[in-house]
């Protein structure tokens, strides 16, 4: 099974072009987040991802809402809920975790005890997709240092998925990392293929 994943597009058309490209090789596609501009542009965004629909499997990041990304697309979008897809277990968790510092425009954010409860959902999934990275991996934002989550840490300690994507930290697009079994990849908006 050919999984292609992204993350952080935020409104680049250039990059929905190139990921829309290679999706057609794809059995399955995850966009873990932020396909807005601090909430501006998603229409324009998911309209341009629109081909990828019937095989995606999309959350929310910090620029958008879960509903607000509900309703400009009709891929399935998950936040704090599983769903079996092509005979994989998905579990996707939205916002930023923890929350950044308050900003003007109203990121989408959560708190860590918030997201350990939404998490325990997370057990037996094959892919925990997450838009914020775990905490230690993936995670050093310049000026900030590591802004991960403890909670999306804990979940994949304890549940052990195969996968574990994410995106958020710009700094980190492309890093690796391993907790126990659990390969983890901040992904960035660029074509990301997995073989599952």
């Amino acid at each position: 099974m050919r999984l292609l994943a992204f993350s952080d597009v935020h409104c680049d058309l250039d990059a929905c072009a190139a990921l829309v490209a290679a999706g057609a090789g794809a059995d399955l596609v995850i966009g873990a987040g932020d396909f807005a501009q601090r909430h501006e542009g998603l229409e324009e965004t998911m309209a341009a991802l629109s081909p990828l629909e019937d095989k995606a499997v999309y959350i929310p990041g910090n620029n958008e809402t879960a509903d607000a990304l509900r309703a400009a697309t009709s891929a399935m979008v998950l936040h704090g809920t599983a769903a079996e897809v092509v005979g994989l277990r998905i579990f996707g968790l939205g916002c930023a975790v923890p929350p950044l510092p308050p900003l003007p425009w109203g990121s989408f954010d959560m708190e860590e005890a918030e997201a350990a409860t939404l998490l325990q959902k997370a057990e037996g999934a094959d892919i925990l997709v997450s838009h914020s990275p775990p905490k230690g991996i993936a995670d050093e934002m310049q000026g900030r240092g590591s802004i991960g989550s403890e909670a999306v840490r804990a979940a994949a300690m304890a549940f052990q998925p195969r996968l574990l994507v994410c995106g958020h930290v710009h700094d980190c697009w492309g890093q690796t990392g391993e907790i126990g079994l659990t390969h983890v990849r901040n992904l960035g908006p660029t074509v990301n293929w997995f073989e599952l």
